[in-house]
C-alpha cells in the first residue's frame, strides 16, 4: 500500500506540472540519499520523492477486531495499521538548475496547498495475491516543517548535500493482511428459559 500511495503522489503531481506547461519535469520515486552515489546519476534534474521516515498514527491503534457483515456473519479480524508517511521532495537540479529547482519546488508546493487529498479506487487486479489490490486508497497531505537542526540531522542521515526541498505528512495509510482470526457464527434462533415464580399466601 506504501507503494501505490507515493505512484498515486507521483501521477497526480506529475499531471499538475504538465498541465501547468512543465512538461519536461521528471517525477520519480527513488532514495534522493543515493545522488551522490555512483547509482545516483538517475536522479539528476528531477523531482525526487523519498519516504524518510513512518509513524503509527495511535489514535487509531484501539478500534474493535469485530468485523460485521450484512449477511448476519461476523469475524475477528486484526486491526488495520493505520500509518503517518514523511514524505521528502526534493528538486535535485545543479548549477545553472538550481534557479529551476526552486522554481519547480514553488510548483510542488503550490500543488500541495491546492490539493491537500487524494483518493484512487482499488484496481481489483484479478489473480493479485496482494490485499491492497482490491481496497480503495485516500490520504492527505500537509507541510511538515523542520527546524534547522532537524535538517541537518536528516542530509547528514541521508548522506547528501542539501537540495532545494520540502517534507509532507502523509496521513492514514491502512495496512491490513486481513487474515481472520475466528469466524463467529450466525445467530438464527435465540432460546429462552423462563422459570414461573408463583406467590404463595
Amino acid at each position: 500500500m506504501i507503494d501505490k500511495t507515493l505512484q498515486l503522489l507521483k501521477s497526480e503531481l506529475t499531471s499538475y506540472l504538465i498541465a501547468k506547461g512543465d512538461n519536461a519535469a521528471n517525477v520519480i520515486i527513488d532514495n534522493i540519499g543515493l545522488s551522490e552515489t555512483a547509482s545516483g546519476t538517475s536522479l539528476t534534474d528531477s523531482i525526487v520523492i523519498s519516504l524518510v521516515n513512518i509513524e503509527e498514527e495511535s489514535t487509531l491503534k484501539n478500534q474493535s477486531p469485530l468485523k460485521r457483515f450484512p449477511s448476519g456473519t461476523a469475524i475477528y479480524e486484526n486491526a488495520p495499521v493505520y500509518l503517518n508517511l514523511y514524505v521528502l521532495l526534493s528538486c535535485n537540479y545543479f548549477g545553472d538548475g538550481y534557479v529551476l529547482a526552486l522554481k519547480r519546488l514553488s510548483a510542488v508546493i503550490r500543488f500541495l496547498q491546492s490539493k491537500t487529498s487524494f483518493a484512487s479506487a482499488s484496481s481489483g487486479s484479478g489473480g493479485s495475491t496482494d490485499p491492497s489490490d482490491t481496497e480503495d486508497l485516500t490520504f492527505t497531505m500537509e507541510l511538515y516543517t523542520l527546524t534547522f537542526e532537524q535538517i541537518n540531522h536528516l542530509w547528514g542521515s541521508l548522506g547528501g548535500r542539501q537540495v532545494p526541498f520540502a517534507m509532507y505528512k502523509l496521513r492514514l495509510v491502512a495496512i491490513s493482511e486481513h487474515a481472520t482470526v475466528r469466524e463467529v457464527p450466525l445467530i438464527e434462533e435465540i432460546e429462552t428459559n423462563i422459570s414461573t415464580l408463583s406467590g404463595h399466601n
